[in-house]
């Protein structure tokens, strides 16, 4: 009898427990599925704003002198056209078309960011390097996400709230961008992008700062009606903004 594999768990795992989240598994994580209820959690995004813990979502960074070319072979959008800070919605495609995992891939200073479905890390990660075993590009393929925390701010008063704990000119960055700056005094990778169809922000910090900057937004939300938002709102909330999930519409 083969014994099942212990959940994942969020860096943040402690703080949706002390806030009483109802926890089911997803994609071999344990990730909130509701605070209050789904409803109340749509709203909020809808009218205020909410906040998400995205930290099962996958991380896999291109590095070296061949990055931008093996991008370009392994997706289906042409990164060759990105700027440095710029993001696009992609997808990740087997020899016979089939998609793989769709992903947003973030062109960064000193690398290439894919951003891909939990339930696909390993799948990501494994077709990337069967790719690169030729050695036609010279490219470093690294999994980031276990060292990885993501926090997504969203809702018409995202850019208010991040705004007063940052001095990133938050009025510059356009949506699908991103720029490295710091929020609540904690290194992040500020990205203007989001699952929800509303305006806001996905912050990319270490693992390690993560209960501290989650603390740091929950608490600087609460003057705009912030609620913690778990997995069901984003999905009733991605459904409304016709945005695919992998496994379901894809």
């Amino acid at each position: 009898m083969t014994l099942a594999a212990a959940p994942r768990r969020s860096p943040l795992d402690a703080v949706h427990r002390a806030l009483g989240a109802r926890l089911i598994p997803f994609a071999g994580y344990e990730m909130p599925v509701r605070y209050t209820s789904e409803l109340e959690e749509h709203r909020a995004v809808r009218t205020g704003v909410g906040l998400f813990d995205l930290s099962h979502m996958g991380e896999v960074a291109l590095r070296g002198p061949g990055a931008l070319a093996f991008a370009g072979r392994a997706l289906v959008s042409d990164p060759s056209q990105m700027e440095v800070g710029q993001a696009q919605y992609s997808m990740l495609c087997a020899e016979d078309g089939g998609v793989i995992d769709d992903l947003i891939v973030y062109r960064l200073a000193d690398r290439y960011l894919l951003v891909c479905n939990a339930a696909n890390r390993e799948a990501v990660v494994d077709h990337l390097s069967g790719l690169a075993a030729d050695g036609s590009d010279e490219v470093e393929i690294t999994d980031e996400s276990d060292s990885t925390a993501l926090i997504a701010p969203q809702g018409p008063h995202a850019a208010e709230l991040v705004g007063n704990l940052t001095d990133v000119d938050l009025d510059a960055l356009r949506n699908y961008w991103s720029v490295a700056g710091e929020v609540a005094g904690i290194a992040c990778l500020v990205a203007r992008t989001g699952y929800t169809g509303e305006d806001g922000f996905e912050l990319f910090c270490a693992a390690t700062d993560a209960e501290r900057l989650w603390e740091s937004v929950h608490a600087a939300g609460q003057a705009f009606g912030l609620l913690p938002c778990g997995l069901a709102s984003r999905d009733t909330l991605r459904l409304e903004a016709g945005m695919p999930l992998y496994g379901n519409e894809l």
